[in-house]
């Protein structure tokens, strides 16, 4: 199966991939910063925040290579 697949398919699954990583990272350390805000405020403000800025590169990642597929 693998020898079917041309290079521009692998390309194009290793860059979804390259938005995917940090989209799901940032979605398990921002619940984990939310749920750190209830004990440590400042704490978990701070991992919520950096969290929240994975998901919006992630995303950023997602859209880019997928307006460039459609070309």
């Amino acid at each position: 199966m693998l020898n079917m697949l041309d290079q521009a398919d692998i390309e194009e699954e290793m860059a979804m991939r390259e938005g995917l990583i940090p989209a799901v990272l940032g979605t398990v350390v921002t619940g984990t910063g939310a749920a750190l805000r209830m004990r440590y405020p400042m704490i978990g403000t701070a991992v919520l925040g950096f969290g929240a800025a994975h998901l919006v590169l992630g995303a950023i990642d997602l859209v880019e290579h997928r307006k460039q597929s459609w070309r």
